[in-house]
Parts: C-alpha cells; sequence; structure tokens
C-alpha cells in the first residue's frame, strides 16, 4: 500500500511553487483536497522533507485564505512528534503564527503545541520555552474565534493531564456502578510538573493570566466585554478538568490577585466602586474564578458561573476522594452560595435534572459539601 501512488500529487507540488514565487495567485483547493484525503501515516513520512518546507514558507507569505493550507500541513504533521516539529519550525516562527489573526494559523500553532502532551519528557520540553507557553495561553484567551478557544482548552488541558505530578487514579473497576474521573485521565505514570510550575508559580505567568481575566492585559481592547466574556468562559471550561487533576494546585497561591475591573455596559465594575469583594491572600485561580471575576450583573456570564458549579460539584463527587477534597468544596461553596440565590437554587435542585440512578447519590454528596442551613432543602 506504501507504493500506491497519490493522485494529483505532483500538480500540487508545481502548485505549491507556483504560489510561493506569487502569493497573490488563487489556491486551488481541489488539489490541496484531493491529496489530503489519501495521506496515511505510511506514506507521510517519504513526503516530509519535500512538502513541509514549502507548506511553511508558503504559510509566511499567502495573502489569502490560508484554510487549505493549514490543513493539509496539520495532516502531514500528524505522525510527527514534538520534537522532530522544532527541528522543522523556530519558537519564534510559532510564536509569530500565534499572533496572527488568521484562526487556522493559530490552530495550527495549538496543534503542534499539543503534541507536547504525548510524553512527560515532550511537555518537560515546552516548559523550558516559556515565551511561546505564554503566546499559547494569551492566544488561547483573547482570540475573538471560538474554534480557537476551544482548541486551545483542549490543548492545555491535556499538557497540564499529562505533566501533572501526582500519580494518576487507580484504574475503574469493569462492574463500578458509577462513573468515575478516571476516563478523563490521560497519564498513566506521574508527570513532571514542569508546566504547572510554570503557570502557578511563575509570577509573570500567574500574572498575565490573571490580567487578561481582569481586562487589564493589553491584548483586550478597552471596554470589550465580549471578549472578556470569552476568556471567562474559557477559564471557566477548563477549571473543572484541572480540579480533577491537581485540585490543591488550582485552589491555592503564592500570589495575590487583584480584584477585577472593566467596564459592562458602559459602567465601571470592580472593588473600587464597591459592588466586588477584593481577593484573598491564598485563594487559587479556582477561587478568584468562581468567586470574584464574573460581573452578576452580566446575564449570561452569571448562567456560566452557575453551569460551572453544577460540573465541578458533579466532577468532584466521582473524583478520587479525599479529606482536603471535602474541605475545599465546601468552603468554595459556602462562600459562592452565600449572597447568590440563583447558584443556591441551580445546586439544591440539581439532583431533579440528571438521571434518576445518580440522584441519590448526588443528594448524598451535596448534603456533605452544602452549607448546614441548606443540607434539608436538597431535592
Amino acid at each position: 500500500m506504501d507504493n500506491v501512488p497519490i493522485i494529483g500529487l505532483d500538480e500540487l507540488d508545481k502548485h505549491l511553487d507556483d504560489l510561493i514565487a506569487d502569493p497573490n495567485l488563487s489556491l486551488v483547493h481541489k488539489l490541496f483536497d484531493d491529496v489530503e484525503i489519501q495521506l496515511t501515516d505510511s506514506n507521510i513520512p517519504a513526503l516530509l522533507p519535500s512538502f513541509l518546507p514549502k507548506l511553511t514558507t508558503l504559510l509566511k507569505q499567502y495573502h489569502g485564505n490560508p484554510e487549505a493550507i493549514v490543513s493539509l500541513t496539520i495532516k502531514f504533521l500528524g505522525p510527527v512528534s514534538f520534537t522532530q516539529v522544532l527541528q522543522l519550525a523556530s519558537e519564534e516562527s510559532l510564536i509569530q503564527a500565534l499572533s496572527a489573526p488568521a484562526p487556522d494559523a493559530n490552530i495550527l500553532v495549538m496543534t503542534i503545541i499539543g503534541k507536547a502532551a504525548a510524553t512527560p519528557n515532550d511537555a518537560a520540553i515546552l516548559s523550558v520555552m516559556p515565551d511561546l507557553f505564554r503566546a499559547f495561553i494569551q492566544r488561547w484567551l483573547t482570540a475573538p474565534q471560538v474554534e480557537v478557544g476551544q482548541k486551545g482548552g483542549k490543548v492545555l488541558g491535556d499538557l497540564l493531564d499529562i505533566d501533572c505530578p501526582l500519580p494518576p487514579p487507580p484504574p475503574a473497576r469493569a462492574d463500578a456502578p458509577i462513573p468515575t474521573h478516571t476516563e478523563l485521565v490521560l497519564r498513566r505514570a506521574p508527570g513532571k510538573g514542569l508546566l504547572w510550575e510554570l503557570l502557578f508559580n511563575n509570577e509573570s505567568m500567574y500574572r498575565l493570566l490573571l490580567d487578561i481575566l481582569s481586562g487589564r492585559d493589553e491584548a483586550l481592547a478597552e471596554g470589550d466585554t465580549h471578549q472578556l466574556s470569552l476568556a471567562h468562559g474559557r477559564i471557566l471550561r477548563i477549571l473543572p478538568r484541572l480540579a480533577t487533576l491537581n485540585l490543591e494546585a488550582i485552589s491555592t497561591s503564592q500570589f495575590t490577585a487583584t480584584t477585577p475591573s472593566y467596564n459592562i455596559n458602559g459602567h465601571s465594575a470592580g472593588f473600587e466602586d464597591g459592588s466586588m469583594s477584593a481577593p484573598r491572600p491564598g485563594d487559587g485561580l479556582l477561587q478568584f474564578a468562581a468567586l470574584y471575576m464574573v460581573d452578576k450583573k452580566d446575564v449570561l456570564m452569571h448562567f456560566n458561573l452557575v453551569d460551572f458549579f453544577e460540573t465541578f460539584v458533579s466532577l468532584m463527587r466521582v473524583a478520587e476522594h479525599s479529606a482536603r477534597r471535602v474541605e475545599i468544596t465546601k468552603a468554595l461553596l459556602r462562600d459562592a452560595v452565600a449572597s447568590d440565590d440563583t447558584l443556591k437554587n441551580a445546586l439544591l435542585t440539581l439532583p431533579e435534572r440528571i438521571v434518576e440512578e445518580e440522584r441519590g447519590l448526588l443528594r448524598a454528596w451535596l448534603t456533605e459539601i452544602m452549607p448546614e442551613e441548606l443540607r434539608l432543602v436538597i431535592r
């Protein structure tokens, strides 16, 4: 099968040369599509040396929509490891592509970065490229395109999974009556923890994260509440997964967060005007996002926050049990429901909105973690 000729390969090769010579030429999409569909892990290696340099050169200078070029490049990179990619593309070129306005270029680089989730050693290599990791975090949270946010969240979750220094949970029993978070975990052994260290214990990196979420980073236009809401939604979607990986790391921090301050519907919202409370020393990203980040006057973001809590509570129920997990969850819920009746009612009625077989288990879990005065009204 390896010797089966790829129809249209020579024509595509010539077309790439022509496009490189004149980036204003129209791209023949059919040539790209026809070749891409014939590529396999078996025939790609022999073609890489000749085609990948041309594709990367073209990406840097093509003036039109690069979607077909990016799609074919990603297909070529399929069987290539992270370290092999780094031999073909410099860190600087990857950072430049992340800053490009074209979402396809962003997704291509995120696909490459995602290859570092293959092994703990690959993740460790990425950890010594802080400028690239910083550019990745910034683009994930600030890109206006939904597909870039989705790709970035998946890649970051996979990276932090394979790099997590904690032992993976034991394999789920075949006869387990309820699902566990075991099937969410990629790693089969402890990682090195270097990306966790870079993201949560490197002050510059952690401040970048907090500044974006607080509406203070230069990558967000002042007063752009839509983009800020996208960033909030992206962090709220990944936090439950990170909580199953390393709850302690996202629940404590040596860096005290500044209070969010941004414009909502033309007026300033933040600690300065008394509408929000200040984050506490020692609180981590979990508390910042769940308790301080969202302006609840924004109805859509308040809805997203409630959805986050429902997901978080449900995942913590099936996560590996520990007294510390219960302690962190109880403290978070105590503070969250104290001034949020919408959230309180949503959690109290959550058992009514899941499959009947698990309602009793969820009620028992809520009884354990909700404030004592609310436990009798759990439905």
